[in-house]
């Protein structure tokens, strides 16, 4: 068990390289671009705002951030711990969840194994996600990381100057919940159409900018991934190929970090600047997740226009932070 250790900011790193800075939590470094490992700290409620106050510019400098050793949580005390850093959201604007706003992430409901953020489908886009490792399989199941906003700065102007300009509809009507005809090819299972109809069972459509500005870092980040349904004012060819030339930069290896889940995991990561994907690499093993979603802003884009609504009310869902000062 991972407990609160004296002046760990003596030690050394044991990732690729020790972030100094931190007087109550150790931060190693995973990549580059994207990822730390925290210890040094038992996480749950009871934590000193401090502490509280250093996880979080942990993870505002590194997008992703991983603490290991924590099996004492359980749903309640994630949710306690959670709640330090923000405020939850429901569990999901369509897919019940349980009274900790607890959405568990069970592959017998699907493998959502394709890039995005969570719920970009809506307005008020949640601003951090907390996901605690419940039952993994014996091999396989890691999940992936992309930094957004380094994949914008690694843009050429060009290309910035293009992406600036665009906004983009997304809907929970994406590819991976879309209707189809798969009875010819044996069906789909019982438990994961229940679970798609679920999520369909309201429609959202949300017009966003592709590059928005983040409200805390005011780094400039690309707003993109699966829930995009077609970028504004393109035919769906230029459409397509636009969003796959941006979503490429996004994705490329020296802007992601890969995790390999352990029992006692628990990753944080920033909705509002990272994309991830789940590795579905573990065949009919069981793999859960419980994932709780703290309340984010309504995105502006760089000349301060906010993202609308074209379907759905989110209002249940979230409260919308105000934006901040700029």
């Amino acid at each position: 068990m991972t407990i609160i250790q004296d002046r760990p900011e003596t030690q050394r790193g044991t990732g690729t390289a020790f972030e100094p800075g931190y007087q109550w939590i150790t931060v190693d470094k995973v990549t580059q671009s994207i990822g730390a490992k925290i210890g040094g700290v038992r996480l749950g409620g009871d934590l000193d705002p401090d502490v509280v106050s250093e996880i979080r510019r942990a993870l505002l400098a590194n997008k992703v951030i991983f603490f290991s050793g924590q099996d004492h949580l359980d749903d309640a005390a994630q949710y306690e711990f959670a709640s330090l850093l923000g405020t939850p959201t429901l569990p999901h604007p369509t897919v019940r969840g349980n009274e900790h706003a607890v959405l568990p992430i069970d592959s017998d409901h699907g493998k959502a194994n394709s890039w995005h953020s969570d719920v970009t489908f809506v307005d008020r886009i949640p601003a951090i996600s907390v996901l605690r490792a419940v039952q993994l399989p014996a091999y396989g199941g890691t999940t992936v990381w992309a930094n957004s906003a380094e994949a914008y700065r690694r843009l050429s102007p060009a290309l910035k100057a293009l992406a600036e300009k665009l906004w983009a509809v997304h809907t929970n009507l994406y590819d991976y919940v879309a209707e189809r005809d798969e009875k010819r090819i044996g069906g789909i299972d019982v438990k994961e159409q229940a679970y798609r109809d679920e999520f369909a069972s309201q429609v959202f459509e949300t017009e966003h900018p592709v590059v928005r500005v983040h409200p805390e870092t005011g780094e400039r980040v690309l707003l993109l991934g699966h829930f995009i349904k077609r970028l504004v004012g393109l035919n769906t060819h230029d459409s397509a190929d636009l969003f796959n030339l941006l979503q490429r930069h996004v994705t490329r290896l020296e802007n992601t970090v890969r995790w390999y889940w352990s029992p006692g995991d628990l990753a944080i990561w920033d909705n509002r600047a990272t994309q991830h994907y789940g590795v579905a690499d573990y065949g009919d093993q069981k793999r859960v997740l419980h994932r709780i979603t703290l309340a984010g802003d309504i995105p502006l884009s760089i000349d301060g226009v906010a993202s609308s609504p074209r379907s759905g009310d989110a209002t249940h869902f979230s409260s919308a932070l105000a934006p901040a000062p700029r």
